[in-house]
């Protein structure tokens, strides 16, 4: 027992003052990180111990002084990286440490790692296609579409794999074509466990309260600014949800632009400032009832010649988590 708190004392010591010098190196890519840590040659016969995240380093080696190199290179949806929106900007999250020995004892020197990219600042527009997981529905001289696009917003995804932590732009879109000009709403989302609502299906709410995007209260989900007031792209972090396969439901509205009140509206959290009308910022007081219940304030009968709603689905999307270390060695 003394002899491993001694020791204990000894590595922290010893690492504290190689913090500050220039041993860690980190490279960020666009989907990926390398990590480069030289430790002093006291460390080398505890190569096991040092991690990034949940992994173990890619690569060991002794050099020539006696000291050791531990090469971490990994994509960001593996080490359990953590993914946040700031302004921007995306900011991938996770920690170098040294754990002399298994959880839960605690690690005795731990060393931040940020990755720091643009977020999308605008959906691009699809071309219209012919649906892969997502859905097409034809009403009249409108028609549809929900889809799921890949992470860089430039086309229809061609997976419906997709690892954990990751984004999921969910796109939809009404063509209007000889149509008065609309704008298109999700009124409500939700990640279920079968492709069809049922009394047994296990669900999660995404999108509530005639608008109100919930998940981006509890997480990094936001609306992102619209390139057409005819389409509408929610940008939803993947999440593990129960079992098996994943289909997003939405309700979607294509409504009159001069009729938006508190029940026909996108609003989102915005850390900052609170509940935000993706829209028009200066009236998003329509969203204060997202904390609450959203009901108009005037009758109206359903439709009054404003616009139309359409139940969607995607999917099935399959989540997958791909961290193959545990970091409890």
């Amino acid at each position: 027992m003394i002899t491993h708190f001694c020791l204990g004392v000894a590595f922290l010591a010893a690492l504290a003052t190689a913090v500050a010098d220039p041993g860690i190196k980190v490279v960020c890519a666009k989907d990926s990180v390398r990590v480069t840590w030289k430790v002093a040659p006291q460390f080398v016969p505890y190569a096991a111990r040092f991690f990034l995240g949940s992994c173990m380093p890619s690569g060991w080696k002794v050099l020539p002084n006696g000291e050791g190199e531990a090469t971490f290179n990994y994509k960001f949806y593996d080490c359990r990286f953590t993914k946040q929106l700031k302004g921007k900007h995306i900011i991938y999250q996770n920690r170098l440490s040294f754990r002399p020995q298994a959880k839960p004892k605690p690690a005795i020197f731990t060393y931040p790692i940020n990755c720091v990219q643009k977020r999308p600042e605008q959906a691009k527009a699809p071309q219209f296609l012919d649906p892969g997981t997502g859905v097409s529905e034809g009403h009249s001289k409108l028609v549809f579409h929900m889809e799921l696009l890949n992470e860089q917003l430039t086309e229809i995804s061609k997976t419906n794999v997709i690892p954990i932590g990751s984004f999921m732009p969910i796109w939809a879109a009404v063509e209007q074509k000889s149509h008065q000009p609309l704008t298109l709403l999700m009124d409500e989302c939700v990640a279920a466990s079968t492709p069809d609502l049922q009394p047994g299906s296990q669900i999660y709410p995404l999108v509530v309260n005639h608008g109100c995007l919930l998940e981006s209260k509890r997480g990094s989900a936001l609306f992102l600014p619209r390139y057409h007031s005819s389409a509408i792209v929610l940008y939803l972090q993947s999440f593990k949800f129960g079992m098996g396969e994943v289909y997003i439901h939405c309700t979607m509205v294509a409504w009159d632009p001069n009729g938006l009140d508190n029940t026909k509206k996108a609003c989102h959290f915005v850390k900052e400032h609170g509940w935000e009308l993706l829209d028009n910022p200066a009236f998003s007081g329509l969203c204060d009832c997202c904390e609450s219940t959203c009901k108009t304030r005037k009758a109206r009968s359903p439709g009054a010649g404003k616009g139309l709603v359409k139940k969607a689905v995607i999917g099935p999307l399959t989540i997958t988590d791909q961290a193959p270390c545990d970091g409890n060695l």
